[in-house]
């Protein structure tokens, strides 16, 4: 929970001076900015102007930018019940699990309208910043350009984000506003934009980074800096049609081998997401949490029932959503059971489905520590696995069962890693269904941030958000050395990371083994274990499922399997769906946007 100070007292005085926000709209009303000769007095008002931009930047691309990378893809759906009764949410969110989105969706309007406040936030400090001199208000030149650097890096990785999303649609945005035209899209044809804006990113970073401080974990750094600057050279392929893997493995061994800061991977996984973990040497950048100031609570609670906390042990105003959960292994074939779910249903790596996406739990190896039920023991330490499943008692499994709500309310929760209507509300159960047709107890549900008894006197709320690590280093050198024809050699790299979810003896053969699904160490495999690194973290669809070219092209659970309303889910999706639309309230107010091709 470390923290810059005084992260508040700039960011409403830096706000006034911001048009391009909100929804472009152009008869808001425009306020004159504070003047910065008269904010900038000394080194903290430096400090307390940067540190505002990260509250902006942690919430900015935190809930809508989550929606649209995770429940587009192939781990994590927004599942409701009987078709809509409950948790339908005016399909706000289903339209993003079952690719049906359109330029009105209403998440893909609300994260285009908070992604510029952070751009334009970066955009006012960095001029400010550049037009001090640094003696007059008792700095070193060596310290403002540290800022400078740090600001411009935010920026980054602020556009780097919109990049991913929205690609060559994208104005470029890199000045205070000041009331004249709104910027265009980059360039009208879309490839050559992709081009303009992928050069201007790599650019910042390039020059940014020589200035910057290093393992200061809640602040970029120079590690953060070359960690954004590999996600580019891995994607590239993606966003100008051009390789860039030899690159960005060199780039990968140089932030291994220390260059830009001393970083070393957890032994033990639950390190990265505890209270202490910015202490951990594998955490490279975390937001700062803290409850009533910047809260991420809510993002570990989506996949929670209501009365969770008679589980977890604690009481938090925090109420849970219980609507998101892990897509299933299973179909819905077999014994239907009273309590939900059916045994003998087919898992969806298995014949007759043989898939390498989606079946998120069973992608996991049984001897995975994982893989067990989340704990909290009596010395409240976190000490199992990650997930909720099956029977859900209080206290930590010691109590009473938790009852459920809804299409089985009063009846004990017993979590299925299937998705259907077992009961027949809604809808007769069919052998595969969609995210619509669920129950409340359909689909496990994950704990990736612990939530720690009363008795600890620890908020989880107050449980940094780590946002660079250094194992998606290794993961991404490990693609690489797979990309260029190495396959054992990727394997080893990758095996580096897991070796630390296994007992020594489990370890011995684990480590030649790909897996339930899997025949051979190759890229489907590469990718798979993308996903259970990073399970949950916001960025499985990102440019992963993209650069595998399995986003619109790759079969997981109910596509090409099952239909709603008459209208069946194809196995391939429209490769329009690669990029998503500009919000149609965007283009309205800025006629200069150039729609993506073929919205």
């Amino acid at each position: 929970m470390k923290r810059l100070k005084d992260t508040y007292l700039w960011s409403a005085a830096v706000a006034l001076s911001l048009t391009l926000s909100g929804c472009f709209d152009l008869t808001e009303e425009v306020f004159d900015r504070v003047d910065s000769t008269i904010y900038y007095q000394n080194e903290s008002n430096v400090k307390s102007a940067v540190s505002s931009i990260y509250s902006k930047a942690a919430t900015s691309y935190a809930e809508y930018f989550y929606y649209m990378q995770e429940f587009s893809a192939d781990q994590v759906a927004w599942r409701t019940w009987n078709g809509g009764l409950w948790g339908y949410d005016e399909g706000a969110k289903t339209v993003f699990s079952t690719h049906t989105w359109t330029a009105e969706a209403t998440i893909i309007r609300s994260a285009w309208e908070f992604a510029w406040t952070t751009i334009g936030l970066c955009n006012t400090v960095i001029v400010d910043l550049s037009n001090i001199d640094p003696a007059t208000i008792g700095m070193t030149a060596e310290s403002l350009a540290a800022y400078i650097g740090e600001v411009r890096t935010l920026r980054a990785w602020a556009y780097y984000n919109i990049f991913e999303i929205w690609g060559g649609s994208l104005p470029l945005n890199t000045q205070p506003a000041d009331g004249s035209d709104l910027p265009p899209t980059a360039d009208p044809d879309f490839d050559t934009s992709c081009k303009l804006i992928y050069d201007f990113i790599a650019t910042e970073l390039d020059e940014a980074y020589p200035a910057m401080l290093t393992n200061s974990v809640n602040r970029m750094n120079q590690a953060a800096n070359r960690m954004i600057k590999a996600r580019l050279l891995l994607n590239a392929g993606i966003f100008i049609g051009e390789e860039r893997f030899g690159e960005c493995a060199t780039l990968c061994q140089q932030i291994i081998g220390g260059q830009y800061g001393t970083y070393s991977l957890a032994t033990d996984f639950r390190d990265i997401y505890s209270i202490t973990n910015t202490e951990c040497p594998e955490v490279v950048m975390a937001f700062a949490c803290e409850n009533g100031k910047l809260n991420l609570g809510w993002m570990r609670t989506t996949m929670w029932p209501y009365n969770i906390w008679d589980y977890f042990g604690g009481t938090y105003s925090q109420s849970p959503w219980n609507c998101v959960c892990i897509v299933p292994s299973y179909d819905n074939s077999g014994q239907v059971q009273t309590s939900g779910g059916s045994t003998g249903a087919a898992c969806f790596l298995d014949a007759p489905y043989g898939d390498k996406l989606g079946a998120v739990y069973e992608r996991f190896d049984d001897r995975d520590i994982r893989k067990q039920t989340y704990m909290v023991d009596s010395r409240n330490e976190w000490n199992g696995g990650l997930f909720l499943k099956g029977a859900i008692r209080a206290n930590y499994g010691t109590g009473d069962a938790l009852l459920a709500d809804a299409d089985r309310d009063g009846q004990p929760i017993v979590y299925v890693d299937q998705v259907g209507t077992f009961m027949n509300l809604g809808r007769n159960l069919e052998t595969v269904m969609s995210p619509r047709w669920g129950e409340t107890t359909s689909g496990y549900r994950l704990v990736k941030y612990p939530v720690y008894p009363t008795s600890a006197g620890i908020d989880f709320q107050d449980i940094d958000q780590v946002e660079f690590r250094l194992s998606e280093v290794y993961y991404m050198l490990a693609e690489c050395q797979m990309r260029g024809g190495d396959a054992n050699l990727a394997k080893e790299t990758v095996n580096e990371v897991r070796e630390r979810y296994f007992s020594a003896g489990d370890w011995a053969t684990v480590k030649d083994q790909p897996g339930h699904g899997f025949t051979a160490f190759d890229l489907d495999w590469m990718l798979s274990q993308w996903g259970i690194e990073f399970l949950e973290e916001g960025r499985r669809r990102r440019t992963d499922l993209r650069r595998f070219d399995k986003f619109t092209q790759g079969q997981w659970w109910f596509f090409g399997r099952t239909q709603d309303d008459g209208v069946a889910y194809p196995a391939t999706r429209d490769r329009k769906y690669e990029w998503f639309p500009l919000p149609a309230s965007a283009l309205l107010v800025n006629p200069g946007l150039i729609q993506n091709p073929n919205y």
